[in-house]
């Protein structure tokens, strides 16, 4: 932890394997004229990074509520995760996080949700969201992403901070973050929390909560090198 090219990797804020496939992607686009619908087709990255830079907008809605699922999906059950997603849906809106239900087709086939680091705003892929177990594992994920973004300073910039000392994390959330992103190590940190957060019922509508609140770095001691970092960048004292 203390060896110097770990401040490397926490400065160059790994994100996910396929968040950081997006925001290469969304420079791409963002310097070239930018049209209604992707250039190379549907279910592609390009069609991700349209639906990022909030180009796509077709077939794409604001969730405010657990009821506006339940208005998708009538013939779907959510009650027994309808308070916890209205809690990380409130928190999301004092923080300044967009949450939208997105047709199938802007994302990459097999991908369930997305957070924007950049943009600040989470995508839900519809095909999926009628299963509860789905759509809470997706939004406490990709929830824990945004808390981490909060952690790293403030959601305005491009960075994200691990929460959780990395010795904390259990060892079948570590494990599988090691083999999921074995080709790309750097992002194991963030990610093996976030598998962790997305499979614990209110772990992620806690950190929000402090996010909105404030108190991120009180409720949440910043470990050693994210606490240097954040004093190093003016954030606290």
């Amino acid at each position: 932890m203390g060896q110097p090219v770990k401040v490397q990797v926490l400065l160059r804020a790994f994100i996910t394997k396929k968040i950081m496939k997006k925001l290469l992607l969304a420079l791409i686009i963002a310097a070239a004229p930018v049209a209604a619908a992707p250039s190379q087709g549907y279910f592609t990255m390009d069609a991700m990074g349209c639906m990022l830079l909030r180009e796509c907008t077709e077939d794409v809605k604001q969730i405010r509520s657990i009821q506006d699922l339940k208005n998708t999906y009538p013939n779907s059950n959510y009650d027994t995760v309808s308070n916890e997603f209205n809690d990380i849906i409130k928190s999301f809106d004092r923080i300044g996080v967009g949450v939208f239900l997105a047709n199938e087709k802007y994302f990459p086939v097999g991908h369930r949700g997305v957070y924007h680091t950049v943009g600040n705003n989470f995508f839900l892929n519809s095909a999926y969201m009628h299963r509860q177990s789905t759509l809470m594992s997706v939004t406490r994920h990709e929830g824990w992403h945004a808390a981490q973004d909060c952690m790293a300073g403030t959601i305005k910039n491009s960075m994200i901070a691990i929460i959780k000392n990395e010795d904390d994390v259990p060892q079948i959330w570590q494990d599988i973050a090691t083999k999921t992103y074995s080709d790309m190590p750097g992002a194991i940190p963030w990610e093996k929390e976030a598998f962790w957060a997305g499979k614990t019922e209110g772990m992620t509508a806690r950190a929000l909560d402090a996010c909105a609140a404030g108190e991120m770095w009180k409720v949440y001691p910043p470990t050693p090198l994210t606490g240097l970092w954040l004093k190093r960048n003016g954030y606290i004292d």
